[in-house]
C-alpha cells in the first residue's frame, strides 16, 4: 500500500495500512524544536516586559500576547490564529524598534514559534530577517 499525503496538521494523525488498535488513548504535546510552545510564549512575554516598549504600543502587544497564550493552551491550537497573533506582535515590535534594540531576547522565541507554524510562519521569519 502507498500513501500519497501532501500535508497534514493535527494533534494526532494515524496513517495505517490495515488494522490499528489503540489502547490507553493518544495524546499530543506541542513543541517547537523540542521546546514547549507555551514555554516559548512565556519567554516572549518576559522579553517583551524587558523591552521598554513605547506606551502607545505596549498595551496592544500585551493584548496580542494574552490572546496568543490563550490559543496555544487549547488542546489543538488554531495555527492560523497563532500566525495572525504572532504576525501582529512582530509588526508592533518592529514598528517600535524593539526587535533591533532587544536582539535575541525577542528574536529567539519569535523565530521558534514561527518555525513551529511551518509554512504559516514563513512570512514572520522573513520579517525577522531569517
Amino acid at each position: 500500500m502507498v500513501f500519497n499525503i501532501g500535508n497534514q496538521q493535527g494533534g494526532v494523525i494515524n496513517n495505517v495500512a490495515g488494522d490499528q488498535t489503540v489502547r490507553g488513548g493518544q495524546s499530543v504535546h506541542f513543541t517547537a524544536d523540542g521546546r514547549d510552545v507555551r514555554e516559548l510564549v512565556g519567554e516572549l512575554r518576559t522579553a517583551v516586559d524587558g523591552a521598554q516598549l513605547p506606551p502607545a504600543v505596549a498595551p496592544e502587544v500585551r493584548t496580542e500576547l494574552d490572546a496568543l497564550d490563550d490559543e496555544v493552551t487549547r488542546p489543538e491550537p488554531d495555527h492560523e490564529a497563532v500566525a495572525g497573533r504572532l504576525t501582529r506582535i512582530t509588526r508592533l515590535l518592529s514598528s517600535a524598534g524593539a526587535l533591533v534594540a532587544a536582539g535575541t531576547g525577542l528574536l529567539g522565541p519569535l523565530s521558534a514559534l514561527a518555525g513551529w507554524l511551518g509554512t504559516l510562519g514563513q512570512p514572520i521569519l522573513r520579517a525577522l530577517g531569517g
